[in-house]
């Protein structure tokens, strides 16, 4: 087991750790990573939106506190700080989709914008929490096509509902950092990446769930937006980011705070197409179908992710080839076998710690 790992595991064994989010798709690999490490975990979230979903598959829920809950509620959400008093909290309750924010815009910026405060607010007033990560999307970003990609101190902006309100999120978490974190024992940073992969996602409009509900019902796929750019990364890859980055923000404080961008490597971007295309393949089924009438969408901004490689020795440890292979494999084992799922889960972290030296 490389040292490294031993350092990471050590740090987290015992630590009491709030997570937001805890019933979503990435905050559920967040929280079983971290009771693999052996953390007093506390969860706040929404209920799961989707049946079947990643917390009830892997009963997510043992061995750890869970609480149902929103964002909104700024009493429930005191409460819980409170009792539970976070030594280091991360924040993925935010972020619903694009879709979804097309849809209510009102949510999206309640959930994105003022959930994110009401994080922030409740941290600064816990006196054991000293790191604060706030998840984010890449998509906070104004896209202004720069070469090598968006970097930490460029514009933020949007000119839609859910890239706006990412931005709002950051906003707040500069604002928060500035007045009230500067010369605090407690550490704020912000985590944006671009899209994730990995099993057991079943969002409603999003490219690699509508394929495995396409295969699991023998439906053909309808795909759009084929020659569309996107940036991908296994899930694991920005928990790890957001793990280390728990970790510098506690030890060595404001050193740390601020943003910070984890994306793929240039080589691992992909279209549409191609991603629908190799997760048929690796799967042995499905068939689709590629709507002619439906032009590309406006490409993710893409992440200059040199300063977390720099900083953090973070970079991606699983080409994307590698990544559709693993979530196909943890879907093929749940349709399989669904009790196994949380074998499956903490098996893919076994061989991504091991992978990535973390």
């Amino acid at each position: 087991m490389p040292h490294v790992f031993a350092d990471f595991a050590d740090f987290y064994r015992g630590k009491r750790v709030l997570i937001s989010g805890h019933t979503g798709f990435a905050g559920g690999w967040l929280t079983s990573w971290l009771k693999l490490l052996g953390a007093q975990v506390s969860g706040y979230g929404a209920p799961p939106s989707t049946r079947p979903n990643f917390f009830d598959a892997t009963l997510l829920d043992r061995g750890m506190t869970s609480i149902f809950g929103d964002l909104r509620d700024r009493e429930a959400l005191a409460n819980l700080f409170a009792e539970f008093q976070p030594e280091i909290v991360i924040h993925y309750a935010a972020q619903v989709s694009s879709q979804r924010a097309q849809l209510d815009p009102v949510e999206a910026f309640a959930t994105n914008a003022m959930g994110t405060v009401h994080i922030l607010e409740e941290a600064r007033h816990i006196d054991p929490v000293r790191a604060v990560v706030i998840a984010n999307s890449g998509q906070c970003y104004e896209n202004r096509n720069a070469v090598g990609g968006a970097r930490e101190q460029d514009p933020l902006g949007g000119d839609d509902p859910y890239s706006s309100s990412a931005a709002c999120a950051e906003l707040a978490a500069s604002a928060y950092i500035a007045q009230f974190f500067h010369h605090s024992k407690t550490a704020v940073a912000t985590a944006r990446t671009g899209s994730v992969i990995g099993g057991g996602d079943w969002a409603q409009g999003e490219l690699v769930p509508d394929i495995v509900r396409g295969i699991t019902s023998a439906e053909p796929i309808t795909i759009g937006h084929g020659s569309s750019v996107q940036l991908w990364l296994h899930v694991l890859e920005p928990v790890r980011a957001q793990l280390l980055l728990a970790q510098k923000l506690y030890e060595q404080g404001q050193e740390f705070s601020g943003p910070w961008n984890f994306g793929p490597r240039d080589e691992d971007s992909i279209t549409v197409r191609q991603l629908a295309e190799s997760f048929v393949k690796r799967w042995g089924a499905g068939e689709l179908l590629f709507d002619p009438e439906e032009n590309a969408s406006q490409p993710a901004v893409p992440l200059n992710a040199q300063k977390a490689q720099t900083h953090l020795n973070w970079k991606p440890a699983l080409p994307i080839e590698q990544a559709i292979v693993w979530t196909v494999e943890w879907y093929k084992t749940f349709y399989a076998d669904p009790a196994s799922s949380w074998r499956t889960t903490e098996d893919q972290i076994q061989r991504f710690m091991k992978c990535s030296g973390t």
